[in-house]
Parts: structure tokens; sequence; C-alpha cells
């Protein structure tokens, strides 16, 4: 594929090596001279030293018979300007990195469809969802990387007293953002109709918001309280604010500490719900006042991977029961990942790897993604992209012969992901995501994208 690279810092960069070692045509378009050289004299790609934002430049690095245009600098205006004019250049697609969380809200304008960018990626958030995968579902299957963390799959086990029990499930009329798409009990594995009685025990897979599926679990799970789960947050910057949002259940106990009294300010106004504490996390006393020993989740998410590393080594010396932390640098991850276990830090997340992968996913020629299995075998859960040779493109779900034991949770169509009904019609393009037994993949290929 020929691929353009505007941006050539961490993520830019990296990019670049990836997807230069894996055969693909790539172009680099920096304004500094430094990177430009850098690129350069490391990589076999084209580098074109200018600004990615103008139309003369983008032209001359090939945009107008690209693949894809991967607008990857560190400032969201200059991202949107390289992303919107690729595409009417004749850019095929284009992946855009934003920071500022205004460009996402598309409550009052969508910035995605307005620009005609294809996908927007925002690293922040993406470490935040990894960050948060393990504090919200802890032994749970999450999968958090379908729409940006719209979705969400959980698993509850039917306990006695639960008023579910010999219900069916068109019967339960859990919240219209959630549905049952699995049952598992005594070795057997099948996709509920809606006259599936459900029993004392079953293990059930629940898909859906993940706000609702907080709710809804103690619906199943009578008497059983998963109590207060208590997490400090040392830094106030961006992945601080995404994983505030997704810690927005009165569940979670969130405390923020961070030196800038300007940023304590700014929290406590936008987030009543949360405690903010203007202090220096690196200092052991600070953290001994906040009893971080005593935390749940202790998460170090500023920009400094200094800091971050050696608050977390302190954390889990005082007792803190699971830390993660934030890496900026490419140099620290591969030696801080091999010492994990040794140092107490239980999770590190990348903003560049976060970003990167991401990107890999969206434009991976494969059809078909794997996104998690259940638990105690019997399903798994499945990404396949609707291709122009798609048997099902143009079609109803209800008017599409499914094999058994399958079914479709969630749609992603160009700018929004939604639970599927029975008359949501899939479109080329399409990102379905389905529950379903590893032996209906490649039907499943077949039907959706074309290949088997």
């Amino acid at each position: 594929m020929k691929i353009v690279i505007v941006g050539a810092g961490e993520v830019g960069s990296y990019l670049c090596s990836l997807l230069s070692s894996r055969g693909h045509d790539v172009t680099v378009v920096d304004s500094s001279d430094e990177r430009a050289r850098k690129i350069d004299e490391q990589y076999n790609v084209k580098v074109i030293h200018g600004n990615g934002s103008s139309a003369r430049i983008l032209v001359e690095a090939g945009v107008e018979d690209c693949d894809h245009l991967l607008a990857m600098t560190s400032d969201d205006r200059a991202n949107l300007i390289a992303s919107s004019l690729a595409k009417a250049l004749g850019a095929k697609r284009t992946i855009t990195r934003i920071h500022d969380q205004t460009y996402i809200d598309s409550s009052f304008v969508n910035y995605q469809a307005q620009f005609g960018i294809d996908h927007m990626i925002n690293p922040e958030r993406l470490c935040a969802v990894e960050l948060a995968k393990r504090i919200r579902n802890p032994g749970r299957v999450a999968v958090e990387n379908f729409a940006r963390g719209q979705v969400e799959v959980q698993q509850v086990r039917l306990r006695n007293g639960s008023r579910m029990i010999g219900r069916t499930v068109a019967d339960t009329k859990i919240a219209p953002q959630a549905r049952i798409c699995y049952i598992q009990r005594e070795g057997l594995n099948e996709v509920p109709t809606a006259d599936t009685v459900l029993q004392e025990n079953d293990l059930i897979t629940l898909f859906g918001d993940p706000e609702n599926l907080f709710e809804i679990r103690s619906r199943f799970e009578p008497g059983k309280a998963d109590g207060h789960v208590k997490v400090v947050l040392f830094g106030g910057g961006e992945i601080a604010l995404a994983l505030i949002r997704l810690l927005i259940h009165p569940r979670f106990k969130v405390r923020v500490i961070d030196k800038n009294p300007i940023v304590c300010r700014e929290l406590a106004d936008n987030f009543p719900h949360i405690t903010v504490i203007n202090g220096d996390a690196t200092s052991l006393r600070v953290l001994e006042e906040e009893q971080v020993g005593s935390t749940d989740y202790y998460v170090a998410c500023t920009k400094d991977d200094e800091n971050n590393i050696v608050t977390c080594l302190q954390a889990a010396k005082l007792g803190a029961q699971h830390v993660q932390a934030v890496i900026n640098k490419s140099d620290y991850e591969e030696v801080l990942d091999s010492l994990r276990s040794t140092i107490g830090i239980e999770q590190i997340v990348s903003p560049r790897l976060a970003t990167a992968n991401e990107i890999l996913r969206y434009i991976s020629p494969a059809p078909c993604i794997e996104l998690g299995q259940l638990q105690e075998g019997g399903g798994m859960i499945v990404e396949i992209r609707v291709g122009e040779k798609s048997k099902a493109a143009g079609l109803s779900l209800r008017e599409i012969s499914w094999p058994q034991h399958c079914v479709v949770t969630a749609i992603q169509h160009k700018f929004e992901a939604k639970l599927a009904t029975a008359d949501e019609i899939i479109l080329v393009g399409d990102r379905v995501l389905l529950i379903t037994r590893p032996e209906n993949v490649p039907t499943l290929r077949e039907l959706l994208n074309g290949v088997r």
C-alpha cells in the first residue's frame, strides 16, 4: 500500500519504521529539517521537508493516489487541515491524530464528518481505555477498542435469588443499550434465542453500553456488591481527564494528585465528584498522607516518565494493590516491560504504541480480527470488515442467513457505532462485531467480506 505520513515525531517515526519494514511504500512529511534528515538516514522511505498542511507539499508527497494519509503531528489543527486537503486531493482514507476533546465531541458539530476524515485517533483516550480495562473489569472480558470504548462485553453468573431465573431472554427486558448474547451452562455453549430460558448458575455474556452494564449486573447477581474501587491518579493531564470520564460510575472513588494549582482548580470545577489534591506525588510524604498504600489502583499518567516510574515504585512499596504507569519515551518501554513483575508495576501503557496499534488495525488488509475469547471456552469475539464482494452488503440483519451459534452485537458505520438491531442495514466499509464459535469464522468472512 502507498502511505503518506505527516509528522515524524515519536508516533510518526514509529509508524514509519513499522510500515516500511512490512513492505509498504511510505512517504514522510515533516517541517523539521532535523527530524526529516533523521528519518531519511534510518529508513528506506521517501522524505519531504515541508509543511504537511500545504496542498503543494501534499501533492509532492503523492496523496492524490495514496491508500492512507496518516496525520500524526502534535498539532490538532495542522492534522485536521492536512487530512481534509488530502481527502480533497484524492487520498482514499485519512487517519487523524487528535488530542483536544473538542474535536472528538460530536454533540454540536461532527468534526470528523465536516473535515471528511475516515478515522480520528486520540492517543490519550486510547491509553485511558487500556488503563480502564483492568480497573473497570478485573477478570472479565472487555472489548474496549471497538468504537472508542463505547461498547463492552461482560460476563455474569446467574445466582440464586435472581428474578431472572426461569425467564426467557425476551422477558428479561434489560436496558435497550444492552443484551444477552451468549449462555454457557454445564458444557453447553449457545447463542440464545428470544425463547431461551435462563437457569440458575448460567454464565451469561452481556454486551452493550458500559454504564448500563454496571447497573444490569446486580439483577443477575443479587447480593453481590462490587464495592467501591479506590483509584489514585498522579497527574491531571489529558490521559487523566479521559480516564476520569471512563470511571464516572459512583463505585469508583477517584483522587487526583497534581502540583499545578490551576490544573487542580479546573479538575475540581469540571468533576465535582472526584477529590483533587494539590501536591507532588514524587514526595513520599504526600503519598503517605494520601494513604496510597491502601488504594486499589495507583496510576501514574503524567508526561514525565521518570516521575511516573519513581512514584509507581513508591506506591508499590507502600502497598497499593495495583500499579499502572504511562510511559512516553520509547527508550524506556522495553526494559520496563521486562521488569514489570520485579518492580511491581502491573501495567505499562504507551501513547505511541497504543496509537500505532490502533492505526495498524485500521489499515490491516486482514478481513477478520479476533478481539477476545469468552471465559470457559466455547465462544470468541471477532470484528469483520464488510468488503465490496460481501453478499450481505445492502441487506438488513434479519434478511441475512447467519450460521448457527452466531450473533451480531454491534456495527460501526463510518462515523458512529451502535448496538445491532434486526433492521440495521450492513454497508460496505462497516465493521461488524460478532460473538460466534471458531468453526463459523470462515463462513462469516466469506459472507461479510467476500474472502473465506
